[in-house]
């Protein structure tokens, strides 16, 4: 019994080793990412902008300070996070919240393209990656929550269109809890994959241990057995 507890322990503290180093890894490359993300924003700002909304002559000097001041605004915290705080549960939930507002941000600079709604569905699952399903549910808040007040308010920022269908908010919440559901049956899976390797691996650990103290045994046998002959 003491055996198989100490295994169990060890299995537990291996997993819990795993899941940890993944998700620091995952911190340090979503801080690279944003680092990217906020490149991309300004020069989305500088050459598309101004010319990617339907109907209208955008005002360069807007976007370009838009991307520049509002994406060193959502690049600060997650980097500090990740310096400070790497691998928290914390630190995952403010890069998940502050990904979903990158979409958001870049969906706006390029006038509500469907294509760039893009980003959110490869965001999340990149954020699946974490194995949290929690962080899934709070990028789905925060992505319904802009897609329905700027749907209110400014929908060409959102749909690219002026007066889009009433259903168009339900439409897009509709596909994102759909990639959710497909997400959360990848976290479940792949947090239960990393446990069974860390059983595997303590178990491993356990027999490699058993033969070493028989080895070591063996040979003070032997050489007990050498002493006594040596004697006789």
């Amino acid at each position: 019994m003491a055996k198989a507890s100490e295994e169990s322990e060890r299995a537990h503290e291996l997993y819990a080793q795993q899941l940890g180093e993944q998700r620091v890894r995952l911190d340090r490359m979503f801080a690279v990412l944003i680092l990217i993300q906020w490149a991309f924003a300004i020069g989305i700002a500088l050459i598309y902008s101004p010319y990617g909304w339907e109907g209208k002559q955008m005002v360069i000097h807007t976007h370009t300070w838009l991307a520049v001041v509002m994406g060193a605004g959502l690049t600060l915290l997650p980097l500090v996070m990740v310096r400070e705080m790497p691998g928290s549960a914390r630190t995952r939930q403010v890069i998940a919240i502050f990904q979903m507002l990158w979409s958001a941000l870049l969906i706006h600079l390029t006038g509500g393209r469907i294509e760039t709604h893009f980003h959110v569905f490869g965001s999340l699952a990149l954020l699946a990656c974490y194995l949290d399903w929690k962080i899934l549910v709070t990028s789905t808040v925060v992505v319904a929550a802009d897609h329905l007040v700027r749907g209110m308010f400014y929908p060409e920022s959102v749909y690219g269109i002026a007066n889009p269908e009433w259903w168009r908010f339900l439409e897009h919440a509709f596909w994102v809890a759909f990639e959710d559901g497909i997400l959360l049956i990848a976290c479940l899976n792949g947090l239960r994959s990393l446990r069974e390797g860390a059983e595997r691996q303590a178990q491993l650990e356990a027999l490699s241990e058993s033969e070493q103290t028989k080895a070591v045994a063996l040979e003070l046998l032997l050489t007990e057995m050498k002493a006594r002959a040596a004697k006789a």
